[in-house]
């Protein structure tokens, strides 16, 4: 096990960057960041970006130096090579995730506006607020969690027709397909039906103090507004909690930078 290092290399921001990656684990690569001030910020899926004023640091506390070559088949030799589309930003990836199906998938959690192509999306999930920044979130009887208004498409939906139809079923808030934001997507290996893989995730805000929230959903019973604090509470032990949590660390109004 060891974590690696390119030498820096890559201009962006008026300076070069190294790609810090482990040989083994993302949670080994995590752990080596966070004990030697690395910002999750600076996590892209598979590396860690590394500005060359860190780099001679992380050499010394034990990132071994290697070329980039050798940075990309440690990746490829350990499956934890992440090729991903311009502007998409990873926010987290699961080994082995338990999603309720007795299934274990791998899910990539990404921060995009693309959008997905209708024959992929298997659902679509909305994180919906109110002008005070509070958050819409149903309880699901039959997994027993809370969570944003989310489902599964239909015939002939694509990913904002899924958002808007199914706010509307577990909240009885009607929006416009205008009102709604591509904000990212999960990706599912396997697939999570034949052919359907992704998850888009997007957003919405309503006017005022959100109105009182209902459902006709026999799946969803329970409906309130949580400040983004008492989200977290009820919904942080989620697999998909990475992606809600980093936008709405972001503030109500922002969308993330790519």
């Amino acid at each position: 096990m060891a974590i690696l290092i390119d030498p820096p290399a890559w201009p962006a921001y008026g300076r070069l960057w190294s790609h810090l990656v482990s040989d083994t684990s993302l949670a080994e690569l995590h752990h080596f960041a966070a004990a030697h001030g690395l910002s999750r910020r600076l996590f892209e899926g598979d590396h860690y970006d590394v500005p060359d004023t860190a780099y001679a640091d992380l050499v010394a506390v034990g990132a071994r130096p290697v070329t980039s070559r050798e940075v990309v088949t440690a990746l490829r030799a350990a499956g934890l090579r992440l090729r991903k589309r311009k502007g998409e930003r990873p926010v987290e990836r699961l080994f082995g995730a338990d999603l309720g199906d007795g299934v274990p998938r791998d899910v990539d959690l990404l921060l995009s506006d693309w959008q997905p192509p209708p024959e992929r999306t298997y659902a679509a999930s909305v994180l919906l607020r109110d002008a005070r920044g509070r958050c819409a979130v149903v309880y699901n009887t039959r997994r027993r969690v809370w969570g944003p208004p989310a489902g599964r498409t239909e015939p002939g939906e694509d990913a904002v027709a899924t958002a808007v139809r199914e706010v509307a079923e577990e909240t009885g808030v009607r929006l416009r397909p205008a009102q709604l934001t591509l904000l990212g997507h999960e990706v599912f290996r396997p697939a999570m039906a034949p052919g359907r893989d992704l998850l888009a995730f997007l957003t919405a805000t309503v006017d005022g103090d959100g109105a009182d929230l209902h459902g006709i959903d026999d799946e969803t019973t329970g409906h309130a507004w949580v400040t983004p604090a008492e989200m977290e509470r009820r919904c942080s032990g989620e697999f998909w909690w990475p992606l809600v949590g980093y936008v709405l660390a972001l503030g109500p109004w922002r969308r993330p930078s790519r």
